[in-house]
């Protein structure tokens, strides 16, 4: 089955896009910020981690500023939480949902475009995992909150890695397609979203250490 590479990623980008927008929208709504700054929240994280591939691997302007449809679904996301974030109950539920879309999404299309520019397996990995965390980290230093990304009560990274490597893997062996990309997206986003709900963690930075505070300090509460 022949893969349609540039139109697949073009689309895996912006459902990508939407998902992450949708999370910094809400984040926004619950900083309370203005229209305007939920716009730009949304679009920071959506379109961040695009921007920063792009540079990367000096592709020419990146994707974001020369296709106008990667502006569509930040201000579509923008606009739905508007008008129906007061209905929201679960807000914390909805944010890790839709973030988790995007990073699965992500570190799919990070690591498909890293391969076609010709990098190696490992560097292409490495990128496609700084493309789904990096506009997540953008969002969460700008809206004044502890980013996942480095949150020890928290897995995040790793499921980006998991999908990532497992792109490189099937893309090497000539087996990726669209059934397996399907396949690699729900495996992250099951992955973060139950590392989430059950909160598992990995090992911290020193054996031994305690993590005394981390569960009474976590703002993110799994409601």
């Amino acid at each position: 089955m022949t893969f349609p590479f540039d139109i697949a990623l073009v689309w895996l980008d912006l459902a990508g896009i939407f998902f992450f927008a949708v999370s910094g929208s809400l984040l926004a709504a619950r900083k309370q910020f203005d229209f305007l700054g939920s716009l730009l929240l949304a679009s920071l994280v959506s379109l961040g981690g695009g921007v920063i591939r792009d540079i990367i691997l000096n592709s020419g302007p990146p994707a974001a500023f020369t296709n106008p449809a990667y502006l569509v679904p930040p201000l579509l996301a923008t606009v739905l939480v508007y008008f129906l974030f007061s209905s929201v109950q679960r807000f914390t539920s909805l944010l890790i949902l839709f973030d988790a879309g995007g990073l699965a999404l992500f570190c799919i299309t990070g690591t498909l475009k890293a391969l076609a520019f010709g990098m190696n397996p490992v560097a292409a990995v490495l990128l496609g995992v700084t493309t789904a965390v990096g506009g997540g980290l953008l969002r969460d230093i700008t809206a004044n909150e502890v980013p996942q990304l480095f949150d020890a009560s928290d897995i995040y990274a790793l499921p980006a890695f998991t999908g990532a490597a497992l792109t490189s893997i099937l893309w090497g062996l000539g087996a990726f397609n669209a059934l397996s990309a399907c396949g690699i997206a729900a495996v992250v986003f099951a992955f973060r979203v139950v590392a989430w709900r059950r909160s598992w963690r990995i090992p911290l930075a020193v054996r031994g250490w305690s993590r005394l505070g981390l569960d009474t300090g976590n703002s993110r509460g799994r409601d």
